[in-house]
């Protein structure tokens, strides 16, 4: 984080990106002297709720966050900057969207948490939209000007007001990450399983074990036994992928599968009356198979640059998170984050888990129509996958005609019509014949 002691003697010259959380209630004047340079700028958790009129003289400016700012309207400013691709107002009080605050290069929209009833049309006419986070807000419908967004991969609608799903919505050509949960959509669900509670006082925490969106992971013991876990402890708050109680009755809905990561017991007596999860402690010869998205990536994961991976081992991994996926659609659940920075996966043997519930969505039953369009986006999330891991694999001599399988199946589940994709029963049968 910078500090304006900083910013007000020069000392940030040609930088690129700026931070600045200090109780701002004007943005300073000195950050105009980075015109030529700056392309990031972070004033989120500051007192502003307008930005002035001369910001696109910031004219290499590319994302700005201004989350947790009182702000009751998205400046209509931002859409006279012309570069800007990444707009962040997450937490703020937002109830009004401009169309005219929509910037054209607009890729990525960031407006959980906020009480916003209304879209825009013209949220459908920035053809470079690629990413629309829009959990926690009042939202009742969507503007039917999305249907013509060809780029769209990712929305986050979850925790909202939509009584129905628009058709257009899963027809989207590009589409391939969906969270709907908490809504009132009126679909009926099976009894939710009841798991084990665990005390605890019952538990003992030996350390952080890594944060998600929706909380933070501990490796925990049981007292008076070597038993070890991991225990998920949520935020309690809105996430850019949805509620914590949604994310819990996924997992219970989803069931056990040995390439998944679900609950095995539920947290209670927690002091502060925090919410918890206790899952089985992963191996640490786990690790996660990439990075998650980059602001210039978007909605494409971040892999090491060195990984290859042979082929056994790539037709072990994708074969194990297939069959995943094809059980939590047997079971009703979309995962809705199906991405490669959720596996954790053994390089020594293939083997992979999928975790993080988060953005999951429990599917309708009686509605196989309904929970077969959703489905399609998710093969269509497998598919891009697939594609990256293919990319990266390391063949040897005879690999060829294997490789060449899986780039077809990869392009099966890519093609832009949803209903001409394989569901994922399928795509795990192809894969198990080799």
């Amino acid at each position: 984080m910078h500090t304006l002691e900083q910013l007000r003697s020069g000392a940030l010259a040609g930088t690129r990106r700026l931070d600045l959380s200090c109780g701002l209630s004007t943005l300073p004047p000195e950050v105009f002297d980075l015109a030529d340079t700056l392309e990031v700028l972070n004033l989120s958790g500051n007192q502003l709720s307008c930005l002035p009129r001369d910001l696109p003289r910031l004219h290499r400016l590319k994302v700005i966050f201004c989350s947790d700012n009182p702000f009751v309207q998205l400046p209509e400013v931002l859409g006279e900057c012309a570069a800007l691709q990444v707009v962040g107002f997450k937490a703020c009080q937002i109830e009004d969207v401009p169309g005219t605050a929509l910037p054209p290069a607009l890729r990525w929209l960031i407006l959980t948490d906020n009480a916003i009833t209304t879209l825009p049309k013209e949220l459908g006419r920035r053809p470079a939209l690629q990413k629309l986070m829009l959990a926690g807000n009042q939202l009742a419908e969507l503007p039917s000007e999305l249907a013509h967004a060809p780029q769209l991969e990712l929305i986050r609608l979850a925790a909202n007001q939509l009584a129905h799903i628009p058709g257009w919505l899963s027809e989207l050509p590009s589409l391939a990450w969906l969270a709907l949960a908490g809504n009132p959509l009126g679909w009926s669900r099976p009894a939710t399983v009841v798991l084990p509670g665990v005390h605890w006082q019952q538990l003992r925490v030996d350390g952080l074990l890594g944060e998600g969106a929706s909380g933070h992971i501990y490796k925990v013991h049981s007292h008076g036994s070597e038993e070890m876990g991991a225990l998920k402890l949520f935020k309690g708050a809105v996430t850019s992928d949805g509620l914590p109680e949604h994310e819990q009755a996924a997992c219970l809905a989803a069931g056990q599968h040995p390439a998944l990561s679900t609950p095995r017991a539920e947290l209670v007596g927690h002091p502060k009356g925090t919410r918890g999860l206790l899952f089985p402690l992963i191996s640490r010869s786990y690790v996660n198979l990439a990075g998650p998205p980059s602001l210039d990536s978007c909605t494409r994961d971040v892999y090491p640059a060195n990984l290859r991976i042979p082929l056994p081992k790539l037709q072990r991994l994708v074969h194990c998170i297939a069959h995943a996926v094809a059980h939590l659609h047997q079971q009703g659940v979309m995962h809705g984050d199906l991405y490669a920075h959720n596996i954790l996966w053994n390089p020594a043997s293939g083997q992979a888990v999928l975790s993080d519930f988060g953005a999951a969505t429990a599917l309708p039953m009686g509605q196989p129509a309904q929970s077969g369009t959703l489905q399609a986006l998710e093969v269509r999330a497998f598919g891009v996958l697939l594609d990256e891991l293919v990319s990266r694999a390391q063949p040897l001599v005879g690999d060829a005609v294997a490789l060449k399988k899986l780039s077809a199946l990869a392009g099966e589940c890519l093609v832009a019509t949803p209903a001409a994709r394989p569901d994922m029963r399928e795509v795990a049968q192809q894969l198990a014949e080799g």
